[in-house]
């Protein structure tokens, strides 16, 4: 019997967009400035879309440790749930 999952993650994929959305960005909204996100929400858009161009859907992980790294070596240090609601709402973005 063969059981096809694609439902369910797709569900957990729109679940977490809406997570992203209603709780992770206003979080980061209160603890940081208004330059600050807008500086980092740049940044991490660049470094979200060079690593959607780079490597191969599916390769979420990878693209990853590609944008901290990329933010990293430029000097961009934030804590890292800032950083993982930056990334998330940059790739939902995308996908919008």
């Amino acid at each position: 019997m063969t059981f096809d999952v694609t439902q369910i993650i797709l569900a957990l994929i729109a679940l977490c967009g809406a997570l992203v959305t209603s709780v992770l960005v206003p979080w980061v909204k209160a603890k940081t400035t208004t330059a600050q996100q807008e500086q980092l929400g740049a940044w991490v858009r660049i470094a979200v879309a060079a690593a959607e161009q780079i490597f191969a859907a599916g390769n979420g992980a990878e693209k990853k440790k590609y944008v901290v790294r990329w933010l990293e070596e430029r000097g961009i240090v934030f804590d890292e749930d800032t950083v993982d609601a930056a990334i998330e709402a940059a790739v939902y973005g995308l996908k919008k």
